[in-house]
């Protein structure tokens, strides 16, 4: 432990003799651990950022669509679904909490001399608990209003702020197209997701008066449904598969015409999607630890070419090729390790900025910065041992010669 600490502290005095020759040498390797960390700091961050989206989009939430795909262009045309798909849902699906039949129209939001285009959701007041969704004030949607089709509405904070400035939202009239509704309530703030999708500028209102009002039809576009507990949604999903299958004559998985979606899912497979592209950033951003080894391996054999007097002084009083070995291994070594751990105080200031300027969590695996010190420090063997080897290899007597 001694003869190691020793040539540590002769390790630090030499690279210190020429800093600026230690610090470029040691630039791949900081270069190639702060692309490390902060690629795979910034995929992680993205990964969390997309699943609590994802999470929020509802509570222990499943999406039944018509068609089957979830790509664009992947969507096979189906039968919609309807309002008694969600009424036979509600009354023969164990454990389900809330059910909200959705139907979304685009239109363009009026008051006053003040317009602003939007996104219209006729639903019922379940859209609530499904969503997991607030409101800031007012109140939501009585059965006899969802029943009659009432031109009630509950606008997001969005809306508010456009159209309605700091006047009582309450009681304001919006009109829509052809229909003028009166605001019972006020969404709470959501603001952007990962998506950059604006989650407060929306009007939700009873799902018969955008039917017939707005869109023209009675189908529903999508049904969201509220599991009552997490260890519940894989029994609800199959029993709303077995349901959708009876309801809509599906006989074989060739004739399957809708879609059963479960968030959980969802997440697990943009966690996978993510991972695999993180991955791949770090992955590329490690070739540049690779040039930094070979920096490091040029730069040692330069070393030795000037210390060969030195080395054949040492081996004349008694170092042994081990001496010698073990001294340039260190130097490597300590010069890669200075350059992992400069790399890590980049990578991470990289991934803390980064992760401010896109909006998303700064995420900090531990494992990864053990292992980027580690790597780099191994680097350092690696690509060290061919110029310790050769050091050690000197014959004193021409060692002496040199000048």
């Amino acid at each position: 432990m001694v003869v190691l600490l020793n040539a540590v502290r002769m390790a630090v005095l030499e690279l210190a003799r020429n800093i600026t020759r230690t610090a470029l040498t040691s630039l791949g390797i900081l270069i190639g651990v702060a692309a490390v960390i902060a690629m795979v700091g910034l995929g992680q961050g993205a990964t969390s950022s997309i699943q609590g989206d994802l999470a929020s989009l509802g509570v222990n939430m499943l999406m039944i669509d018509s068609g089957t795909g979830g790509g664009p262009g992947a969507h096979t045309p189906a039968p919609p679904l309807s309002m008694a798909d969600a009424d036979a849902i509600a009354e023969q699906v164990p454990h389900v909490a809330a059910v909200a039949p959705t139907m979304n129209a685009a239109a363009i939001a009026v008051v006053g001399d003040q317009d602003w285009s939007t996104s219209v959701v006729g639903t019922n007041a379940q859209w609530l608990d499904v969503m997991g969704r607030e409101l800031a004030v007012g109140r939501a949607f009585t059965e006899g209003e969802e029943r009659s089709g009432a031109a009630v509405c509950i606008v997001g904070q969005t809306i508010t702020e456009e159209l309605l400035g700091d006047s009582d939202p309450l009681g304001a009239k919006i009109r829509l197209g052809k229909v003028t509704c009166e605001v019972i309530g006020v969404l709470g703030a959501e603001g952007q997701n990962t998506f950059g999708m604006d989650q407060d500028d929306l009007v939700i209102m009873p799902i018969r008066v955008v039917q017939r009002r707005l869109a023209g039809s009675t189908d529903v576009g999508t049904i969201f449904v509220s599991a009552d507990a997490p260890e519940t949604m894989s029994a609800v999903s199959r029993d709303l598969d077995a349901l959708m299958r009876e309801r809509r004559g599906v006989r074989s998985e060739a004739s399957v015409n809708f879609s059963v979606r479960d968030t959980r899912e969802m997440a697990a497979m943009v966690g996978n999607i993510t991972g695999i592209l993180t991955t791949f950033l770090a992955a590329v951003a490690g070739v540049s630890l690779l040039v930094g080894g070979i920096g490091i391996m040029n730069i040692m054999l330069v070393s030795v070419t000037e210390r060969t007097r030195e080395i054949g002084i040492r081996m004349a009083i008694g170092a042994l090729e081990s001496d010698v070995m073990t001294q340039f291994l260190v130097e490597a070594v300590v010069l890669s390790t200075f350059g992992g751990v400069m790399g890590i105080l980049v990578g991470l200031t990289g991934t803390f900025i980064g992760s401010v300027l896109i909006g998303i969590p700064f995420v900090v695996d531990p494992l990864i910065v053990v292992l980027a010190v580690g790597f780099s420090g191994l680097m350092g063997v690696a690509f060290g041992w061919w110029p310790a080897r050769r050091a050690a290899r000197l014959e004193p007597i021409d060692a002496l010669r040199h000048s």
